[in-house]
């Protein structure tokens, strides 16, 4: 099984980026931990803070891989064009947050995404990666 993780805007600064929402561990930390318990998967892991670059990503990998783990960041509530490449890819993507979104300011209770994901998982931290991970197994 392959599946892709896909990083937007600011993720790059897990372990750094207010703590007290996000957590003090990088996301490479917690990749490795990933990968230790879900051995049997081939992880591809991509990180952009530009939306073009992900949505080039998501169309490199979603007619061959098993599944896409994608938390856009930001972009879930402002680009169409992410959600577009969602649309049009064949493999199932997961939307990933890890913080809950609605509780959270207004504007981030839009997503551009979730209409054409497999699922929706936000709010249990770095977890919500793992419960991902789950979901295609």
């Amino acid at each position: 099984m392959k599946i892709c993780i896909v990083n937007g805007p600011n993720l790059n600064l897990l372990g750094k980026r207010e703590p007290e929402v996000y957590g003090s561990q990088s996301f490479e930390e917690y990749l490795v931990q990933l990968k230790a318990k879900f051995s049997s998967i081939e992880f591809d892991y991509f990180q952009s803070n530009i939306e073009g670059e992900l949505i080039g990503k998501i169309q490199e990998v979603g007619f061959s891989y098993d599944g896409i783990i994608l938390n856009a960041g930001a972009y879930t509530h402002t680009s169409i064009g992410i959600g577009d490449a969602v649309k049009a890819i064949t493999t199932p993507v997961i939307e990933v947050h890890i913080s809950n979104t609605f509780g959270r300011e207004s504007f981030r209770h839009q997503s551009y995404i979730s209409g054409n994901a497999k699922g929706v998982i936000l709010g249990f931290g770095l977890n919500s990666y793992d419960l991902a991970i789950q979901s295609f197994l």
